[in-house]
């Protein structure tokens, strides 16, 4: 098998080396393992390509290189430059120094690269690791995705649904941030909705007078409802969401159709 991966958290973040870990243990040992990911950090970028401007290509190493744009664009050059002549078998994106669930999943660069992957035709996973106080200070906060992530990509390609309809699925995986053994299980979950949204802004005035704007992070994954995804992961389960790029509201296709 071969694999293709990136990330949104750049190439020398820690949770891409537990992808490439995951992706050689998927690929087997006459698989091959690229990467092509962001040269700098791309977090927040959704599923932007640079479409006014070129972007740096660099080669960091055997199968490895280094992109100045985005996590689409990586799986762009990925797809279209790198491995023109012998594409991939699975497109892996993350794994992500943070969760990527509920309102998330529109602003996340990790999942703008597996989106892009899914619409040039290509099987995709993306993968996010929760952190926490706790967490964060363990050996291996990735300990979740690193032990348990192999084994439900497999299980995903063995007998999960791809492209049966125009806009193909890709799968959203966030492992919760408590040691593999302590690992309630693996559920279904759907996109969650946290009543206070994700982000919000918190002013700041410099020491030279200027007024700045960061903006904060509202994560309260237990206020989002039962079987969603932010609540269930929050909750000691890993969460597996199908996911599709079409944002038609198809339930409301017929109620417009009536008005005009």
């Amino acid at each position: 098998m071969r694999i293709l991966i990136t990330n949104d958290d750049g190439i020398s973040a820690p949770g891409l080396a537990v992808l490439e870990a995951i992706a050689n243990d998927l690929a087997g040992p006459d698989g091959e393992v690229w990467i092509v990911a962001p040269a700098y950090e791309q977090s927040g970028v959704s599923h932007c390509i640079s479409y006014i401007h070129p972007m740096l290509l660099t080669k960091a190493g055997e199968r490895r290189y280094a992109v100045e744009g985005s996590p689409a664009d990586c799986v762009l050059a990925g797809l279209f430059d790198v491995l023109k002549d012998t594409p991939p078998d699975l497109v892996l994106s993350g794994v992500n120094r943070g969760h990527n669930v509920a309102e998330e999943v529109l602003y996340s660069g990790t999942i703008g690269g597996a989106i892009e992957a899914t619409l040039q035709g290509f099987k995709a996973i993306s993968m996010s690791q929760y952190y926490s106080p706790q967490s964060v200070k363990s050996d291996d906060p990735f300990e979740a995705a690193r032990n348990r992530g192999a084994g439900i990509c497999r299980r995903l390609l063995d007998d999960g649904k791809w492209h049966d309809q125009p806009y193909g699925v890709f799968y959203n995986i966030n492992f919760p941030a408590i040691p593999a053994a302590d690992i309630k299980g693996v559920k279904a979950a759907v996109q969650g909705r946290r009543p206070d949204g994700s982000f919000g802004i918190k002013p700041q005035v410099a020491p030279n007078g200027r007024r700045y704007l960061w903006v904060s992070a509202n994560s309260q994954n237990t206020s989002a409802g039962a079987g969603t995804d932010a609540r269930e992961a929050a909750e000691g389960w890993i969460t597996v969401t199908p996911l599709r790029a079409d944002m038609t509201a198809h339930d409301l296709v017929s109620d417009i159709a009536e008005l005009f």
